[in-house]
């Protein structure tokens, strides 16, 4: 199924200034930002789009835990059901032995499983092609994108905000996410 193409209205603005107090005024109205581009890091940036803090700690937890539970497990039926040996008279459920591999598992698959769930949230593939709004846009100018979702987006008022924030230039595009 191909992609389909979405259209947007990216503003440029030439300082730090003057993209945060249009990111202040379109969230104010109600508009939705889609998205910020900006050539160095902007201190609290997030909080003024209103990001909300990111759930992949808790795939990670999530993934240790269940990790580190397998480990347990593991070890225990290996060293008491399956394969018991006696080695110089220690138990057979020795859990400090244990502790080596099982740190080791946590950390691998917890680890692991937050690289995928951060390559499946960020829709990033192998072969994916890059499709940036503006050209050269990080390089050395500030961006601000809204989406145009339906009919009630009001373009006019969201220009007029833009203006209003000092935008050097402002456009409708059509990409694809």
């Amino acid at each position: 199924m191909p992609p389909v193409p979405k259209n947007f209205l990216v503003a440029t603005f030439l300082d730090q200034n003057s993209l945060l107090q249009a990111v202040r005024a379109v969230r104010d109205r109600g508009f939705r930002i889609f998205d910020v581009y900006a050539p160095y890091p902007i201190h609290n940036l997030d909080g003024e789009m209103g990001i909300r803090r990111t759930r992949l700690p808790w795939v990670t937890l999530g993934a240790g835990g269940a990790a580190l539970i397998f480990a347990l497990l593991m070890q225990f039926y290996t060293a008491i059901w399956d394969w018991p040996l006696n080695v110089g008279g220690k138990p057979a459920n020795s859990t400090l032995a244990f502790v080596p591999i099982t740190f080791e598992l946590t950390v691998l698959i917890g680890g692991l499983s937050t690289v995928a769930a951060l390559f499946l949230r960020a829709r990033l593939f192998p072969g994916k092609r890059e499709s940036p709004m503006l050209h050269g846009v990080t390089d050395n100018t500030f961006a601000l994108v809204l989406r145009i979702r339906d009919d009630s987006f009001d373009a006019h008022l969201a220009r007029l905000l833009l203006e209003q924030s000092g935008v050097t230039g402002v456009e409708e595009k059509a990409g694809e996410l």
